[in-house]
């Protein structure tokens, strides 16, 4: 697989993810790397198009491309876990990686520290839409689905190799 195809996607085909599809995704995310393998992630799948409708409202900014996605995935953390923001981002990219293999496009919609239009805080808006318990924090919300858009590979004009450094400084 060349990662160097992966793009972010915010356009998507009006096309379902398939069960299979999202539960290879899941089983991916579950086995994330964490710290001493806490593994304090949890997700919640969303499908539902009202739900993913309200979804797109729960930041300012960036989140309006989850209305036309056929699924998102929230990205949950327990902040009991001093290292729950750090397992919930590499779940995040786990999971980004892995529908990418599956031929899927995502997009990550980052929420904690973000507000509403409205001026609400987007983990309050996401937890009360969907119910989460009040000790886990919302970090991201991944939308997924069939890519709508054509996007180059990544070059070697994209790297930065100036922020390399070997050994030291």
């Amino acid at each position: 697989m060349d990662f160097l195809n992966r793009r972010t996607v915010r356009r998507y085909q009006d096309k379902k993810v398939e069960k299979i599809k999202i539960h290879e995704i899941l089983r991916t995310a579950l086995v994330s790397p964490s710290g001493k393998n806490t593994k304090p992630y949890e997700f919640l799948v969303v499908e539902d198009e009202a739900t993913l409708k309200k979804l797109s409202h729960s930041k300012q900014m960036g989140a309006t491309l989850i209305d036309g996605s056929p699924l998102s995935i929230v990205v949950l953390g327990n902040e009991n876990s001093t290292t729950w923001v750090e397992d919930c981002s590499i779940a995040c990219t786990m999971i980004q990686l892995k529908a990418f293999d599956l031929g899927l496009g995502s997009c990550w919609v980052q929420i904690k520290e973000r507000k509403t239009s409205a001026g609400t805080d987007s983990e309050e808006y996401i937890r009360n839409l969907l119910g989460i318990p009040g000790y886990l924090r919302v970090l991201a919300i991944i939308s997924i689905g069939y890519s709508d858009e054509i996007k180059p590979s990544h070059s070697e004009s994209d790297m930065d190799f100036s922020k390399v450094h070997y050994e030291n400084y």
